[in-house]
């Protein structure tokens, strides 16, 4: 087949379906003719389409991560795996992003402080879950929106929006050379339902408004501590220990974090490389439809995120955030006021996303062909949500509010529509996304912390 006709094949199926809440304006997706042959010639003009997709959607490969001194990564990996920086030293920053679950945790909500095992195992405090699913923390060097309501950001002109206001001083954010990641440490700390707990230590006997003690007591603990005070000063040539604050700590954790936890080895970048059979003909076909159509309006960049927030009807269930008067979470709306943005939250980088089950800013879906589907008359799915999937503390939690939920759903669903074999596709697709290094990441552990405390790596290969 030659490339007109390819060309004309494209424009007939053109854009057939919204994936993670965008899209263009047509969205029924049209039967499709039985699976294409794998012969060399199809397959390359397969890939010649795709790459004209993907120049057009301004999706590039993703650049290498910036380099980052040994000694910082050396100090970051300890403090992301070191529980002192917990009140009640019982949980590290890994615990709820653990290696053996491709930096999440398996499990819908998160279990914070107080809680005991891990990943899936992990049994809750009488406190319950923590409001959000904990998110991957794959190639953060190339997103500027952090957590699933943004609230952690680096803008163009290289302000930093965080919760803390002007707590984070302007002598903390001169130390970032990460940018937004290098901001995000600093707030699951400050946290009591995540890090600092309600009482039994010093930390949590501070204010939650007084952002600078709590950060300095941390720093008085890691000074306390000979071995973190050499590293430190390792980690920052030329500057004392006791001319540090926490943000030295955030911003070694960051570093650590995009040394060791930056792939851009996928099938997916290979075939961006140039080469034509990286990826096999489904993928190809999956890439085709995903380039073709409202996806990857959202998902683009070279780490396929808009950096933007969506309501794409992703039913609400555990704590939430307070909003409503109860267990309701409001997304981006509780940080802008925007009734427009009310249950938008961010879209996620897709890189490694067949990893990171369960999906969903609450963990609603845990299988990624049913989180593809899901798109398919959200609406209707999202008032057939089926809790079954959800673990059983949690089934009894989801939320009669899916008609309010509907009422600001991004307006790029509307009527969309699409075939299992479309699902299919798009699903394999998002397989070729996942960088084979990322699939066993034990090698990221370190063997001990200076603290002494218990490591939480892992619970065994993936």
């Amino acid at each position: 087949m030659d490339r007109r006709t390819w060309v004309a094949r494209l424009a007939a199926s053109g854009a057939i379906f919204a994936l993670f809440g965008c899209g263009d304006d047509n969205s029924t997706a049209p039967d499709r003719t039985p699976a294409l042959s794998s012969s060399s010639t199809e397959m390359h003009a397969l890939a010649a389409e795709v790459r004209l997709l993907t120049a057009g959607r301004g999706i590039t490969a993703l650049s290498k991560p910036p380099a980052v001194r040994p000694a910082l990564v050396r100090l970051g990996q300890a403090l992301a795996f070191d529980k002192i920086l917990s009140g009640n030293k019982d949980i590290s920053c890994m615990t709820c992003h653990l290696p053996t679950f491709a930096t999440s945790d398996g499990r819908s909500l998160s279990v914070g402080q107080g809680g005991t095992g891990l990943g899936p195992a992990r049994v809750p405090p009488a406190g319950g879950f923590i409001p959000r699913n904990s998110p991957q923390v794959f190639n953060l060097f190339a997103i500027d929106q952090l957590f699933w309501d943004g609230r952690v950001s680096r803008d163009a002109v290289g302000n930093y929006h965080t919760p803390a206001g002007a707590a984070l001083t302007s002598a903390m954010t001169q130390v970032f050379e990460f940018g937004a990641a290098s901001a995000q440490p600093m707030f699951p700390v400050l946290s009591r339902e995540e890090m600092r707990g309600f009482n039994g230590n010093e930390l949590a006997g501070i204010s939650d408004n007084q952002e600078q003690q709590i950060w300095a007591g941390i720093m008085a603990r890691l000074g306390a501590i000979p071995e973190y005070r050499r590293m430190f000063q390792a980690a920052y040539p030329g500057q004392r220990f006791e001319q540090m604050t926490f943000a030295h700590a955030s911003n070694a954790i960051a570093g650590f974090i995009i040394d060791r936890l930056s792939f851009n080895n996928s099938p997916w970048d290979r075939f961006l490389a140039g080469n034509d059979a990286a990826m096999t003909q489904v993928q190809l076909q999956g890439a085709k439809d995903f380039m073709s159509a409202r996806c990857s309006i959202c998902h683009n960049g070279a780490a396929l995120t808009d950096n933007k927030f969506h309501n794409v009807a992703v039913p609400q269930l555990g704590p939430g955030k307070g909003d409503g008067g109860g267990s309701d979470d409001f997304g981006r709306m509780r940080e802008t006021g925007d009734p427009a943005e009310k249950y938008a939250f961010r879209t996620p980088a897709l890189r490694n996303v067949e990893l990171t089950a369960p999906y969903g800013h609450d963990g609603a879906f845990f299988s990624l062909r049913d989180f593809v589907d899901h798109y398919s008359e959200s609406a209707t799915k999202l008032m057939n949500y089926n809790p079954a999937q959800l673990e059983p503390s949690l089934r009894g939690t989801v939320l009669n509010n899916k008609t309010d939920i509907l009422s600001t759903r991004d307006p790029l669903l509307s009527g969309v529509v699409f075939s299992p074999q479309v699902v299919d596709e798009v699903t394999d697709f998002m397989k070729a996304l996942t960088d084979p290094a990322a699939r066993n990441l034990q090698g990221v552990v370190p063997g001990r912390v200076p603290s002494g405390l218990s490591i939480d790596g892992g619970i065994g290969p993936r």
